[in-house]
């Protein structure tokens, strides 16, 4: 049991470090060969914070660990917005770009919406995964469009890139990339080796084990750039981090774990009837909250921190069968829920009313 905590911490570091390391030099040397800015924070810096996540997922699949693949894109999605957008939220209130609520967070909603479609019978073919790797190839293609057309209109565009600053501007960009690499492969193994054994000695399945320790451990690189980006005052950044995050671990995370697994990846009925609903709820929420004032408040951030916590305990007691499920649903259901639409409601509605009453002056 040690051990396999130990593996899976040493996994994680080496996931973060790896990611940095990987994001660091591929940037360095795309700037080099004078590719935008843009375009380098768009491809290699959004893609680079789901690294973690797609190496384990993958590992995970290849390996026939379905149900940790799976569970870590779920549990990673719900973590991201919840724990992470109000941890950001708390230290900063976030700014959210108009584009943000047109095109991102529909296309996060949509991708959400198909996954679960995608799953109901049980399992995710290689079919329905190539689906799903299209569609984030596809959505890529139109970043890249949008990106050249706003270079072309907005010389001066801001985009958060790597800091090579210190130990990693030593190091040539190739090595870093090979180091990034190794780390990549090494932390995802020793993670899914670590995570299935502790699954193993505890009695619990490896989905809950994704859905917990591993995919807020994923989540890490999407932690340190959305907090440093709001300690930076780049609010609209921190949440753009998150959403972009969440569209490529479904589309492509998902899509490539789905097909190199020998036979697709099976998804458990708890992920199906519980987990991947919350992940699609957590992400329609996410609309009312950033389309009132175009921000996400402290007190909003607050709510996100504390749902989250809701949603470990209630994964936890489901895991292991806890007596106590049978009256923290009820108490989460029909009355922490409602009470959070209605909060929700009169949040918009106050926001809306705030708007008109400035329009007329």
């Amino acid at each position: 049991m040690l051990f396999s905590i130990l593996f899976v911490a040493c996994g994680l570091v080496l996931l973060v470090v790896g990611a940095d390391a990987l994001v660091s030099g591929a940037s360095r040397i795309a700037q080099r060969f004078g590719i935008p800015p843009l375009i380098i924070g768009l491809t290699i810096v959004a893609i680079g914070t789901s690294m973690p996540e797609i190496t384990v997922s993958t590992t995970a699949a290849i390996s026939g660990n379905s149900e940790l693949a799976l569970g870590n894109v779920v549990g990673s999605n719900i973590f991201n917005v919840l724990l992470i957008l109000g941890i950001a939220a708390v230290i900063l209130p976030l700014s959210v770009h108009v584009s943000l609520i047109r095109q991102e967070v529909p296309v996060m909603v949509g991708l959400s919406l198909l996954l679960l479609v995608l799953v109901l019978d049980g399992s995710l073919s290689r079919l329905e995964a190539s689906l799903l790797l299209v569609l984030g190839v596809a959505y890529l293609m139109l970043l890249l469009v949008q990106a050249r057309r706003a270079a072309i209109a907005v010389r001066d565009v801001a985009v958060d890139l790597p800091d090579v600053s210190g130990w990693l501007a030593r190091i040539p960009s190739s090595l870093l990339i090979a180091l990034g690499l190794v780390g990549l492969v090494v932390g995802a193994q020793l993670l899914v080796r670590g995570a299935s054994a502790i699954a193993l000695s505890i009695g619990i399945s490896e989905l809950v084990v994704g859905l917990t320790v591993v995919a807020i451990g994923t989540s890490l690189p999407e932690v340190a750039a959305s907090v440093a980006a709001a300690l930076r005052g780049q609010r609209d950044m921190a949440i753009g981090n998150v959403v972009g995050s969440n569209i490529f671990n479904i589309a492509l995370c998902l899509g490539l774990a789905g097909i190199v697994a020998p036979d697709g990846l099976s998804a458990p009925m708890q992920l199906v009837t519980f987990d991947l609903r919350v992940m699609i709820v957590v992400a329609i929420v996410l609309l009312p909250l950033i389309i009132t004032e175009y921000e996400v408040c402290r007190q909003e951030g607050v709510l996100l921190l504390f749902w989250s916590t809701v949603y470990l305990v209630w994964t936890i007691l489901i895991a292991t069968e806890n007596s106590l499920l049978s009256w923290f649903t009820p108490i989460v259901l029909f009355g922490l829920f409602p009470a959070t639409v209605v909060f929700l409601f009169f949040t918009v509605i106050i926001a809306l009313r705030g708007s008109k009453q400035r329009l007329r002056h």
